[in-house]
């Protein structure tokens, strides 16, 4: 338990820029996976292209190197200064936003056409289609897989460690200089990864069975 009491500064900075990396890239994820995974429906040829390049290319970068260019690229750039930790928002939340776009997609196409074509039929324009009709039945049935890419996100703000932001990832390398045992600081680490996907599942089940008696 030294491990953590003797150490509650960096625990609590690495803990706090974790929810941090993770609240902030799951926000900008949500908005910008809900406006590419509308694109990616839509019924003008010029959207659904710009969603479906954006999907595949980053979608197929590695998270790494998005990072790479924010941290490193960002900066030659000549625009405002971020912090790294900003910059490390960015980066886990436009890549994970393909994800949740694709996701919304696929529940997308769980609606009933017949839906979509009546709410069309009375006059109401593409947005107020996806925003009254199709997505609140869309989200319903996404609730399983997008809490994975929630989890898969919270997962990978570990790559931020490699890129100086004190964050659960990288606190075994500031504890080692400390002197703590490296191993038993990992082992810390798993356990505070295993509680926090425990709440993230929590949430899940919750908004199913909340949902489920909403039908």
């Amino acid at each position: 338990m030294d491990v953590i009491f003797g150490n509650l500064d960096l625990w609590g900075e690495a803990i706090s820029n974790t929810l941090l990396i993770f609240f902030g890239g799951g926000l900008l994820a949500l908005v910008l996976g809900i406006i590419v995974g509308a694109a990616r429906v839509s019924p003008v040829p010029i959207a659904r292209g710009v969603g479906t390049v954006y999907v595949n290319l980053i979608r197929n970068t590695p998270l790494t190197l998005v990072f790479f260019f924010f941290i490193f690229g960002y900066p030659q750039l000549g625009l405002p200064r971020l912090s790294t930790t900003v910059l490390g928002i960015l980066a886990i939340g436009i890549y994970t936003a393909t994800y949740v776009a694709e996701v919304l997609r696929a529940g997308i196409n769980t609606v009933p056409v017949g839906q979509a074509e009546a709410a069309r039929a009375i006059g109401l324009p593409f947005g107020q289609v996806m925003s009254l009709v199709v997505l609140p039945q869309a989200f319903r049935s996404v609730v399983p897989p997008m809490m994975s890419v929630f989890i898969a996100l919270l997962k990978n703000t570990t790559v931020a460690a490699g890129f100086s932001v004190l964050e659960l990832g990288a606190i075994r390398s500031y504890l080692s200089e400390r002197g703590e045992n490296a191993l038993a600081v990992l082992l810390w680490v798993a356990l505070v990864f295993v509680a926090l996907v425990m709440l993230l599942s929590w949430a899940q089940r919750y908004l199913e069975n909340k949902w489920r008696i909403a039908r």
